[in-house]
C-alpha cells in the first residue's frame, strides 16, 4: 500500500455559508480500498474551526483543533510508513463477509454452499467482517448442532454432517485471516466436533444382480443408479455427466474423464463394457450431441421415493441412498482383490485412509479368524461332565 499512497496532506474546505471551515485529509495518489474496488482520496475528520476568528478564544479554539487534527494526518502517515494500516483495516472490516463467504462457496462444491445457507440463515443475511468473533462463531456452532434437515425438516442435523459444516466453516475463516479481510483468526478458540463412525451399507454382489434384474418405475433412475455402482461416480457428478466426457484411450478401452463435483479432483477411469451398455453408448442415435447429458430427466427426487420402491421390490431392506452406490463399488472391488490404492483413485478419494474402510469392511482373515473361537469340543475328545 505504501507504493500507492504516497503522501498525506492536511486540508480545510469551507463549510456553513463559509463561517467555518472542515478538516479533511488528501490521500495522494489515493488508496484503493479492497472490499469495495473504489479509490478513496479523501477523509473527512470532522473537525471544524472558524474561518474567520473574532476573539482570542476562537483562535485559542482554533489552535487547538488544528494541533489535533495534524495529529490525526501524522497518525494516518505512519500508519502507511510503517504499513501497519490500521485505518485501512478499520475501513475494511466494514466490508461484508457474507458476500465474501458466498463469493468463495460459488467457486468450491455443494457443502460450502449448503454451509454459506445455514450461515446467512443464522446471521439473516447481514454480517460485516468485523463481526466475525469467538462468541458469533460458538453461537453458529450451537446453531448447527440444533439445525433441521434440509428435506426432513423434523429431523436435526446428523452429527458427521454438521462436524463437516463447521470445518467448512473454520476453513472460511483460516481463509478471510490469511487474505487479511479479518483481524483474527478465531480458530484457536473453537473448539472441533468430532464425527462418529458409521457403516457404510453398500450392496452385496447378490443384492447388486437382483436390483439389476428388477424393473424400476423410472428407467433413468435404474441406469444411473447401477452406472454409479459399476464406475462409482457421486451424484452430482452424473447429474452432470456429458456424452464428451466419454472418450477412447490409448489401451483401447473407453474412460470418463471429468473433475468432481464435491472435491473438484480430475479423475480418468476406464469403464467397464457392461456399464457403456446400460447407457447405450454404442446405439446410434443421429441426434445425440456431444454436449448432451448422458442421463436426461434424472434429478434429486428420483432418489426419494422411487429409489426406495424400487429396492422394496427386489426384496433389499437395508437403507440404501443412492449414495451408497460408491460404498457398493468401493466394497465388492475391494473384496473382489483389488488394491485399496487403485479403489482410491477410482473414487477420487484424496486420503487412502478414506478408502481403507473398504478393506476394513471386507477383511477375508477376520472372518476366518472369528470361526477359530468355537464353543463346540474338539474331535476325538471325550467330555468330563462335571457331576458325573
Amino acid at each position: 500500500m505504501s507504493n500507492i499512497c504516497k503522501t498525506v496532506s492536511l486540508r480545510t474546505r469551507k463549510i456553513k455559508g463559509g463561517e467555518q471551515l472542515s478538516f479533511y485529509l488528501d490521500y495522494y495518489p489515493g488508496y484503493r480500498d479492497e472490499s469495495t474496488m473504489k479509490v478513496m482520496r479523501h477523509e473527512s475528520l470532522g473537525i471544524y474551526i472558524y474561518a474567520k476568528p473574532k476573539s482570542q478564544r476562537e483562535k485559542d479554539y482554533n489552535d487547538r483543533m488544528r494541533e489535533k487534527a495534524e495529529a490525526l494526518r501524522c497518525r494516518r502517515y505512519e500508519s502507511i510508513v510503517n504499513e501497519r494500516y490500521d485505518f485501512f483495516d478499520k475501513e475494511k472490516m466494514k466490508g461484508d463477509f457474507l458476500a465474501y463467504f458466498k463469493q468463495k462457496a460459488d467457486k468450491k462444491n455443494c457443502k460450502w454452499q449448503h454451509v454459506y445457507k445455514h450461515f446467512a440463515r443464522f446471521c439473516n443475511d447481514k454480517c460485516r467482517f468485523d463481526e466475525i468473533t469467538v462468541d458469533l462463531c460458538n453461537k453458529f456452532r450451537e446453531y448447527l448442532l440444533n439445525a433441521p434437515q434440509t428435506i426432513h425438516t423434523e429431523h436435526k442435523l446428523h452429527i458427521n454432517s454438521v462436524a463437516g459444516y463447521w470445518s467448512t466453516f473454520r476453513a472460511v475463516l483460516h481463509t478471510a485471516y490469511r487474505e487479511h479481510k479479518i483481524m483474527e483468526n478465531p480458530n484457536g478458540f473453537l473448539e472441533r466436533i468430532d464425527t462418529i463412525p458409521t457403516e457404510k451399507e453398500h450392496l452385496s454382489k447378490d443384492e447388486l444382480v437382483r436390483l439389476a434384474n428388477t424393473p424400476c418405475s423410472s428407467e433413468v433412475l435404474k441406469k444411473a443408479f447401477l452406472f454409479s455402482c459399476l464406475t462409482g461416480l457421486r451424484k452430482s457428478d452424473i447429474k452432470q455427466l456429458t456424452w464428451d466426457k466419454i472418450q477412447p484411450y490409448g489401451d483401447g478401452g473407453m474412460y470418463v474423464t471429468l473433475r468432481m463435483q464435491k472435491t473438484k479432483e480430475l479423475v480418468n477411469n476406464p469403464i467397464s463394457d457392461e456399464a457403456l451398455e446400460l447407457i447405450g453408448f454404442n446405439d446410434e442415435d443421429e441426434n445425440r450431441k456431444p454436449t448432451d447429458k448422458v442421463f436426461v430427466g434424472f434429478n434429486d427426487s428420483l432418489t426419494q421415493t422411487p429409489l426406495k420402491n424400487w429396492l422394496k421390490a427386489a426384496g433389499i431392506t437395508k437403507h440404501i441412498t443412492y449414495h451408497c452406490s460408491r460404498h457398493t463399488l468401493g466394497s465388492l472391488q475391494v473384496e473382489a482383490g483389488t488394491s485399496v490404492y487403485t479403489v482410491q483413485h477410482i473414487l477420487g478419494h484424496k486420503n487412502v485412509s478414506t478408502t481403507q474402510i473398504y478393506a476394513a469392511m471386507a477383511d477375508e482373515s477376520k472372518r476366518e479368524s472369528i470361526n477359530r473361537i468355537t464353543l463346540k469340543p474338539a474331535k476325538n475328545v471325550q467330555l468330563k461332565v462335571v457331576g458325573q
